[in-house]
């Protein structure tokens, strides 16, 4: 474990530990990271976490293709990211063990449940010889457990039968990792006793396994390469905290926009991983004025959420990357009636079904190009779960304020991470309360604001404004149906110019770390944030001349940045794609920025963006050379 030393009494002190349990799609190994995260939240600790599970619904029980894992990072400083190396890995079965152990450090610790290393299971994680026995594992400091056993003798006494007693392990398991590392298992217990309260045989059990396993903990004599330690609470601002998901703070963000706007939230969405969750969170807000439709397709849910708009709600969609090409004709329908309009595009890797539940950031093209004509719409990204709050509210502002689509680009990372966040007063934001036109004397449906050049907004049937919207071209004098060669020119223009003025309310952009000149800036959009923001810290403790410099506003750009980028000799852009970012830049700016790429369905890990500066700089010591 990193930076571990003995304290004067007690348990040695760890500043910070990543653990990854992994094991069968049906091993419950989300629950039991997610229960051991919020025991962790509770402790005090800053921590990230990174949930990782199989794109079928239920590929066969031993094999590596239903393998899930759910990683956490926490300390008592902080945290950014999921973790780079494991400090603990917790394999449930063979399958586990061999997708996950690369991620081992050496000396890791290394926790197997025996009990399911048979030959049977042996054979389907493609192991031609058990690696507790052939001296593969001799790098690793590994704990043998037959929790199978372990778990059977906790919960005798409730005759479950043999499968069901077994649906227990995870808990067992969670009971010695929150031994190991000092959590509270209260929160736990309690949530089991809420979620099965009506369920009393299961709840008993479950409970039973848990504390099994702590007093396993406690009790087994553990040798000393297998210590319990504490990692202390981390220093954070006073106030009020809880976990959030990217999900989480995008629904709640969402539904802060309606309020602060005033308008009814139409959020119409059809279900694609990773994209559903979404729908499901804000389904539970009907207090706060959302009204959520699941639709038969994506094409509908589009139409339904430009509908909304129309009519004078605020109308939102989501989905990921497949859904959004057959939402794009509904989304330049929009630009063309300027409607505001929400498009929540959680990003996955591609193409096609392409990696359903691995991240990516490829759809950035698709964002700010992918219509047919010219058709600009305003592209924003959030870079962390809790960031999507703001960005869902910022994404509101703009599209009701300009009469626009909006499309936010979170991605599988995001959605699905967790982080501590510190709950804001509503207060703290300011409102935009939309005022709908109701002035008769000379209206027609194309009058604009001289600041915004947006159209007025106008609810349908309000008495003596009826009138006529759609996509065929209109005329910019009078909002008829046009034909005209020079009026097509002058309503592409202004859609186009009326995009470029948003550049107007986006803030000057500044480094989100280090000088605002250097030698080298690392420049970065979306969930690559604290990878970025880690790596850039180290190379500075280093002595090196590196900034980092962080995208929301993806389209249009920061009216300050190109300015920002020349202040750097070189320019590196880290992205989850091929490049997209960096050929916006390179066309934007003729600057001559460097690419670091990764398409794994797997977020950068902080090593990988360190080696990455490390050879932006010895190159660049080589052209000053």
């Amino acid at each position: 474990m990193a930076a571990v030393k003995a304290q004067a009494a007690g348990r040695p002190e760890a500043h910070g530990v990543v653990i990854r349990f992994a094991g069968d799609s049906g091993d419950g190994m989300q629950l039991t990271g997610g229960q051991f995260t919020e025991a962790t939240a509770m402790h005090g600790n800053d921590l990230a976490t990174f949930p990782d599970f199989p794109a079928e619904i239920r590929a066969p029980t031993g094999t590596t293709f239903g393998v899930s894992a759910f990683q956490i990072n926490f300390a008592s400083y902080e945290v950014s990211t999921a973790g780079d190396e494991l400090d603990v890995l917790v394999a449930m079965n063979p399958a586990a063990l061999k997708t996950n152990l690369n991620d081992l450090r050496s000396n890791g610790l290394l926790i197997l449940d025996s009990g399911a290393f048979t030959g049977r299971n042996l054979k389907k994680a493609g192991y031609g010889a058990s690696p507790i026995e052939d001296g593969s594992l001799s790098g690793y400091q590994c704990l043998e457990i037959d929790v199978h056993k372990h778990v059977l003798d906790a919960v005798a006494a409730f005759d479950l039968g043999h499968k069901n007693a077994l649906r227990c392990k995870n808990m067992w398991v969670l009971g010695l990792l929150m031994w190991l590392y000092g959590r509270d298992r209260a929160p736990t217990i309690e949530g089991l006793e809420e979620k099965f309260a009506s369920r009393a045989t299961i709840r008993d059990a479950n409970i039973a396994a848990l504390n099994a396993g702590h007093a396993f903990g406690e009790t087994a004599e553990l040798p000393p390469a297998f210590p319990a330690v504490e990692v202390p609470p981390a220093s954070t601002a006073p106030g009020l905290y809880r976990n959030v998901t990217g999900t989480e703070a995008m629904a709640w963000g969402i539904a802060a926009a309606g309020q602060l706007s005033g308008l009814k939230t139409v959020f119409a969405s059809y279900p694609i991983t990773p994209a559903s969750a979404l729908l499901h969170a804000l389904a539970g807000m009907k207090q706060f004025d959302v009204v959520t439709f699941q639709a038969e397709d994506e094409i509908a849910a589009a139409g339904a959420a430009l509908g909304a708009s129309y009519a004078g709600s605020l109308g939102v969609t989501s989905s990921a990357g497949p859904g959004i090409s057959l939402k794009a004709e509904t989304i330049s329908l929009a630009c063309s009636v300027e409607l505001p309009l929400l498009i929540v595009n959680t990003q996955r890797g591609g193409p096609s079904t392409g990696l359903p539940t691995k991240t990516e950031q490829s759809d950035l093209y698709q964002a700010v190009f992918g219509r047919h004509a010219d058709t600009p719409l305003v592209v924003l990204a959030p870079c962390t779960p809790s960031d999507c709050f703001d960005a869902a509210i910022e994404a509101a502002r703009i599209a009701t304020r300009y009469m626009t689509p909006v499309m936010v680009l979170s991605d599988g990372y995001l959605a699905n991470a967790a982080e501590p966040w510190q709950i804001p007063s509503i207060a703290d934001y300011d409102g935009f309360k939309v005022t709908f036109h109701a002035e008769r004397d000379g209206f027609h449906p194309s009058l604009r604001d001289e600041e915004t050049l947006a159209r007025v907004w106008v609810k349908p049937g309000t008495d003596g404004l009826e009138h006529r919207i759609g996509g065929i071209e209109k005329s910019y004098d009078t909002g008829d149906i046009s034909y005209e060669p020079a009026n097509h020119q002058r309503m592409t223009d202004v859609r186009a110019e009326k995009i470029e003025r948003v550049r107007q309310v986006i803030p000057p952009l500044d480094v989100a770390l280090g000088e605002k000149q250097g030698c080298l800036a690392v420049l970065g959009w979306g969930s690559t944030f604290g990878a970025i923001h880690q790596a850039v810290k180290r190379a500075r403790d280093d002595g090196q001349s590196v900034s980092h410099i962080h995208l929301r506003h993806l389209w249009p750009l920061p009216g300050n940045l190109g300015e920002l980028l020349r202040g750097f000799e070189h320019v590196l852009i880290p992205e989850m794609n091929k490049g997209q970012l960096l050929r916006l830049i390179r066309s934007e700016y003729l600057i001559d920025a460097k690419g670091l790429n990764k398409v794994a369905g797997q977020p950068f890990k902080i090593v990988e963006i360190e080696c990455g500066i490390r050879d932006a700089l010895a190159n660049a010591r080589g052209d000053n050379e």
